[in-house]
């Protein structure tokens, strides 16, 4: 706004003393002061508001407006309540300074004339970036992004004096505008959003962290995956991908306009995201490819082949072939109403992400399909090669305990009372032919994780028995041969007769094979117990006192 429409607003009450020539100055800012030097606190582009405590002679003007002008203030309005008339001195310290100076009626008090520029200013200035925000959503709508979200969170911070952040569904910052955000701090914002998203309640969501308000703005993309449009789908198929806008204010007594500009800011980097969403499929068709080979039992050879393509598109610059690690992620839901392979895949793509690192780019290296309600994940690891030549290993393996240590809480907020994520990883593997045995044992590392309590959980190689190693080189249909013939009677009978003697065995062998403990674990009487035994017995022609047929049934139930 300018000088020159504060003395068109009667309700200020202000009276032009000098500075004519100067009301087209532009005022950015309002201060209230009675310092004698106010210099420390000033940016330039205020109008100063002051009392006239800081004069004590007529000496003092002087040195007190030369501090105003070197600060490039916008003009300097004095009241009349104390000394009654402005002192002549200050109006023609004003005037050899060419500083605008005006009378503040006794009747009109400062802080009306600071709410009405606060409100004139923040109008212009949210304008002003509403049209910046335009030109930008029609740039990056139309070719290749400008600048990415870093951009649109500068202007926020430079026209609006709004720090803001964009985040991921883990809470892993994305970008932002000046200092990082702590990690706790992101985790406890994206777990607050995801929360607020499930239980359903309207945003923007606020949430107070140490002291200070956040604002929390979902960005949701315009179509992402085979769905079609985010609004017509399932809300559990896009809450755990989604990224989110904080912004350190409180949004609750926002008006609309400031609201609604907001809105447009959170469509503007939903548009970025579905840029780079599509950037990643390619990856994801490499990883489909190599999934499919492996599983359909091709050739080593010919998978090396695939992993030769995939190494440059993954490692851009890398020498040697890398080793691999598979991880395998599930999302089921309690209902079973809709797909968890496209969740569990953005899940992947972002857990595997190291969550210091900020920025969209780091998941460009994670190539990641998806099967059913699985996700599996081929990752890439960079090898280490000593002095003379030969291969050291993998220097970053993957573990699953560390996956989940910063984003369970997260995770588990956007899962709520339905979801649940389970997840395997693998051991390195640096050839080929090791990527089927990989597969199988990421895949039974998950199911030791699904055997956990809890809405996320993680299990990793090393947590599997000897005996489960071997499983992943027996040929599939023997497995579902050897599987079919101890369990399916029992499957059977318990269709019948709800007999539960599938519960039952698993639970008899891990209790190994105490009656007491069992019972005790089922609610059952030992003799309901010795009953349902005999019956499995019965069904199987086995004997489960007889070691070599309890590790027979342990097995098949581990592969079923």
């Amino acid at each position: 706004m300018r000088l020159r429409a504060l003395l068109e607003t009667e309700a200020l009450g202000l009276r032009l003393l000098g500075g004519e020539d100067e009301l087209d100055r532009t005022v950015r800012g309002v201060m209230t002061t009675d310092l004698r030097d106010p210099s420390r606190y000033l940016s330039g582009g205020e109008l100063v508001l002051t009392g006239l405590a800081w004069r004590r002679n007529s000496a003092d003007s002087e040195p007190f407006v030369r501090i105003l002008a070197s600060a490039g203030v916008a003009g300097l309005a004095a009241g009349e309540a104390e000394l009654g008339d402005i002192p002549d001195d200050l109006v023609s310290a004003c005037v050899r300074n060419r500083l605008p100076l005006f009378a503040v009626n006794e009747d009109v008090a400062f802080a009306t004339i600071t709410e009405y520029v606060v409100r004139q200013v923040s109008g212009e200035r949210a304008g002003d970036l509403a049209a910046v925000v335009d030109r930008h959503r029609r740039l990056m709508t139309s070719g290749p992004a400008g600048g990415g979200p870093d951009v649109v969170l500068d202007l926020l911070t430079t026209d609006l004096d709004l720090r803001a952040w964009v985040l991921s569904p883990t809470g892993r910052q994305i970008a932002g505008a000046g200092e990082p955000l702590a990690p706790g701090i992101c985790a406890a914002l994206a777990s607050e959003h995801l929360a607020a998203v499930r239980t359903g309640r309207r945003g923007p969501h606020r949430i107070s962290i140490q002291g200070i308000t956040y604002s929390l703005f979902p960005i949701r993309g315009h179509g992402r995956g085979a769905g079609g449009p985010a609004a017509a789908r399932d809300l559990r198929e896009t809450v755990l991908s989604d990224w989110l806008l904080a912004v350190e204010a409180d949004a609750g007594d926002w008006p609309a306009e400031r609201l609604d500009l907001l809105q447009g800011v959170t469509q503007l980097i939903a548009v970025e995201r579905d840029r780079r969403d599509a950037a990643r499929t390619v990856r994801r068709r490499l990883a489909q490819e190599v999934l499919e080979l492996v599983q359909t039992g091709a050739p080593p050879a010919e998978i090396a082949a695939r992993l030769r393509v995939a190494a440059p598109v993954l490692l851009p610059g890398l020498g040697a072939a890398p080793h691999w690690q598979v991880v395998v992620a599930r999302v089921d839901w309690e209902n079973g109403d809709i797909p968890g392979g496209p969740v569990a895949q953005s899940l992947l793509e972002e857990i595997l992400v190291d969550p210091s690192v900020s920025g969209p780019e780091p998941s460009d290296r994670i190539a990641v399909a998806h099967t059913g309600d699985e996700a599996i994940a081929l990752v890439p690891l960079p090898s280490l090669s000593g002095d003379a030549g030969e291969d050291k290993g993998p220097d970053s393996a993957l573990h699953a305990d560390e996956l989940l240590a910063t984003v369970r809480d997260p995770l588990a907020a956007g899962l709520a009372d339905d979801g649940r994520l389970t997840l395997g990883v693998s051991a390195a593997v640096h050839s080929a032919e090791g990527l089927r045995g990989a597969l199988e044992e990421a895949r039974h590392a998950r199911r030791v994780a699904a055997a956990r309590p809890g809405r996320v959980c993680a299990a990793g190689h090393h947590e599997l028995a000897s005996h489960v190693l071997l499983l992943p080189f027996v040929p599939d249909d023997v497995r579902r041969a050897f599987t079919a013939r101890l369990l399916d009677p029992l499957r059977d009978y318990d269709r019948r007769h709800r007999a539960e003697l599938i519960p039952t065995l698993e639970a008899f062998l891990d209790c190994d094979g105490s009656w007491t403990r069992c019972a005790t674990r089922l609610h059952l009487h030992v003799n309901t117990l010795r009953y349902r035994v005999g019956r499995i017995e019965q069904l199987t022609a086995r004997d489960l006192s007889r070691l070599e047929d309890k590790l027979d049934f342990f097995l098949a139930l581990r592969m079923s």
